[in-house]
């Protein structure tokens, strides 16, 4: 057992990445000590990258899509066992006592700690983490591909799994990126009947492959049009950050139907009210998921063979990593290997 690692610190915000050595971290009463193999670039590390949040302190690893296997667990944990795969993802720990965890909003939790922000994350060799935010990764995983699951993944599925669609209904995936190629697939594996919403005609084909009933190029046709010409969609999924896009697809949806925005854009959303008042609509909003949440999206994507696309990088060029995805040239998820 080696008694330092590598690891990526942001050394304050904005600053740019520094790789350094550290002592490995011993895990607490009630946390486990994770050997990092995998750990995605996911848009959210912009909060810790430039210090958007005043929860954080620094210096600070990011990473919240961790992939890995536990190494050693501390005093109090008997749910996990050294060389279980496991994983990590935003939901970084709760306190089990607030008014929203004693109703079962883990993830809304009032204390509640969010990997690689308010704790060093996954940008390293090893980490800490509290046993209760642990995910089990299938043995048919690979860490690489798994990595991503535990946020974009988790994010796609849970909100299709907790809307109000049914198999055979209209599911519409507004993006088809590093969110949205996810849903299509869930969308798919679910049994909805799914278009995809894209700007970029060149991912039709994409689209398709991925599971996509209907394609639906957004720079030629009016996208909400096009879906009430298809029925009216009983969910768009709206992954792609744009308020404008946001915007032009509240209209596509049915009676009773609902936009679900999981990308989210800097812009406020306009919404004509005339659109929810006619269908009995809403726009609402949806974050990822707590750690059964991620263990729930990590086994449906081994059954369903759901997989992200991704690009790889060792962690010594965590700066051209981290830049492809902020960049948007990321195809379609950035992974560090350890």
């Amino acid at each position: 057992m080696p008694n330092t690692m590598q690891a990526a610190v942001v050394p304050e915000p904005g600053a740019d990445f520094e790789v350094v050595e550290r002592d490995v971290p011993e895990p607490d009463h009630g946390e486990v000590r994770v050997s990092v193999d995998a750990c995605g670039i996911c848009h959210s590390d912009v909060f810790t990258k430039e210090g958007t949040n005043p929860a954080i302190s620094y210096p600070r690893v990011p990473g919240h899509e961790v992939a890995g296997h536990v190494d050693a667990v501390g005093d109090g944990v008997d749910a996990w066992d050294v060389g279980d795969r496991v994983g990590v993802g935003w939901h970084g720990g709760h306190c089990s006592t607030c008014d929203q965890c004693r109703q079962g909003n883990f993830l809304q939790c009032e204390n509640g700690e969010v990997t690689g922000l308010t704790y060093d994350g996954g940008y390293a060799e090893y980490m800490t983490a509290p046993s209760e935010a642990l995910a089990k990764i299938p043995e048919s995983l690979d860490a690489a591909a798994a990595a991503p699951l535990l946020c974009a993944g988790v994010t796609t599925f849970n909100a299709l799994r907790n809307s109000d669609a049914n198999a055979g209904d209209l599911v519409a995936v507004q993006g088809v990126g590093g969110l949205g190629h996810l849903g299509i697939q869930y969308a798919h594996a679910a049994g909805f009947e799914t278009a995809a919403i894209s700007r970029t005609p060149e991912k039709e084909s994409l689209a398709t492959e991925l599971g996509a009933d209907h394609f639906i190029n957004a720079t030629e046709v009016d996208a909400g049009q096009r879906l009430q010409e298809l029925g009216g969609a009983d969910v768009v999924l709206a992954t792609a950050p744009s308020s404008d896009a946001i915007s032009s697809i509240v209209s596509g949806i049915g009676v009773d139907g609902s936009v679900v925005v999981v990308g989210v854009p800097g812009e406020p959303v306009e919404v004509t009210a005339m659109d929810l008042v006619q269908t009995r609509g809403a726009v609402e909003g949806w974050a990822s998921g707590h750690a059964r949440d991620s263990q729930d999206t990590l086994e449906f994507s081994s059954l369903r063979d759901i997989t992200p696309e991704i690009e790889t990088y060792p962690l010594e060029e965590v700066e051209t990593a981290y830049g492809r995805m902020i960049d948007n040239e990321a195809r379609f998820r950035a992974v560090l290997e350890l």
